[in-house]
């Protein structure tokens, strides 16, 4: 006899022909695991991207109007940096007497910007970003729009509310 002949005088179910199965199964789960693995890896940080966006709108939305107290505010010519919701900005009063709030936050890679007020700029030392500390209009280096200017208005008991509008 052939070993042929052997092989189709077996019956079915045979160890080794359940063997040969079992391995199949198991590099088939062992496989799709890995493949969810990879998809997973690749897939949550685009999700994280896209969703990132939607919390950064939901976060500003959040906080609509600051209260600085009279006892707090800046002399002429200084700077106060404060937190406008979770983001940095910054109340400059100017030696005119004018008030001024800003983003603190650099629209180049986000770093958080410096009044210079013997320079009168505001600065990023990121990258040499400058901006003008009246209207907030980037003047200099890579960032590639203004900083975010805010309304500011004083009560009658002399503290400082600052808002988006």
């Amino acid at each position: 006899m052939s070993k042929n002949s052997k092989s189709k005088n077996k019956p079915k179910g045979a160890p080794e022909e359940q063997g040969l199965w079992q391995r199949r199964a198991f590099m088939g789960v062992v496989l799709g695991g890995a493949g969810l693995c990879y998809a997973g890896a690749i897939g949550y940080p685009v999700y994280r991207y896209l969703a990132s966006a939607n919390e950064k709108f939901a976060e500003i939305a959040k906080i609509s109007e600051v209260k600085l107290e009279k006892a707090k505010l800046p002399g002429p010519g200084t700077v106060l940096m404060f937190k406008f919701g979770s983001f940095p900005a910054m109340l400059i009063h100017h030696k005119d007497g004018s008030m001024v709030a800003l983003s603190a936050k650099c629209t180049h890679l986000g770093c958080t910007v410096q009044y210079e007020s013997d320079k009168n700029r505001i600065f990023c030392g990121c990258h040499g970003g400058i901006y003008d500390p009246v209207s907030g209009q980037n003047k200099e280096g890579p960032p590639p729009k203004p900083l975010t200017k805010y309304v500011v208005k004083t009560t009658d008991a002399g503290d400082v509310v600052i808002s988006r509008t």
